[in-house]
């Protein structure tokens, strides 16, 4: 059993915290079995002798093509992001590319991070995004990264499986797209004096752009936007947070898809 904090493995595993490169750390016995399921493969995994004593443990041990390395409860969390990593910790390449990872399809939906900071914001609207059937999800250049261990637990797996692109500015995103016929209409939310959202023509390919949490869209995500969506709520509320917000357009047009 791995025993002390100087152990060559943890100091790697430090230092992939550290960094934002291909190597994502998954934390807790819900995403190392999601990472499982999508086939990925796991460089390292670590696990608590409590953990792996369980029931839960020895399930998850058996479906690992290699016995996982006990680790001390105390270095195990001192490893992880989480205030409780649940017993086990992995280590996976997990790359993101551009946005040619973004597959193309007709009346695909897509949906456009711009500058999004909160990497659980990141992971709860990549859960909305893949419930809602997205095609993929594309972020800005300044956004969030999607391998932050804050933002794989939010997703709770999405992340996993969901295409992803990074540094992707509008235009970038816009050139992918523009052989879909029809084109793509960009949508943006606006908290007053946009098309109704039960109203609005949602058909066809659509992005769904998204803001930061205090500017909102950039001037070239905003200048993208020929639909500017409302949504219609009672007052005093005045606006929605961006998961809630994304949601219920995503959720909107796919309801339109399927009634088609």
């Amino acid at each position: 059993m791995i025993s002390s904090r100087q152990n060559q493995r943890l100091k790697d595993i430090r230092r992939l915290r550290r960094s934002k490169g291909d190597h994502a750390l998954l934390e807790g016995p819900h995403l190392v079995a999601a990472a499982l399921a999508a086939g990925l493969r796991l460089e390292t995994v670590l696990a608590t002798p409590e953990l792996l004593a369980s029931a839960a443990g020895r399930k998850l041990a058996r479906a690992l093509p290699e016995p996982p390395l006990a680790v001390a409860a105390e270095l195990l969390a001192d490893l992880a992001d989480a205030d409780s990593p649940r017993g086990v910790l992995a280590v996976a390449r997990l790359p993101r590319g551009g946005v040619a990872a973004l597959p193309l399809g007709e009346d695909a939906l897509y949906l456009y991070l711009d500058g999004l900071q909160d990497p659980g914001n990141l992971g709860a609207l990549a859960r909305v995004a893949e419930a809602a059937g997205a095609a993929g999800l594309a972020l800005s250049p300044g956004s969030a990264h999607p391998n932050h261990p804050r933002a794989l637990r939010a997703s709770a797996g999405s992340l996993l499986r969901l295409p992803v692109a990074v540094d992707a500015t509008a235009d970038a995103l816009a050139a992918h797209l523009a052989s879909l016929v029809p084109a793509p209409r960009w949508a943006a939310l606006v908290p007053r004096g946009g098309v109704d959202l039960w109203q609005a023509p949602l058909a066809g390919p659509l992005v769904l752009a998204v803001g930061a949490e205090g500017p909102g869209l950039s001037p070239a995500a905003a200048a993208r936007a020929d639909l500017r969506l409302t949504i219609p709520m009672e007052p005093p509320v005045e606006s929605l947070n961006a998961t809630v917000a994304a949601a219920l357009v995503l959720f909107e047009a796919r309801r339109r898809r399927s009634v088609i």
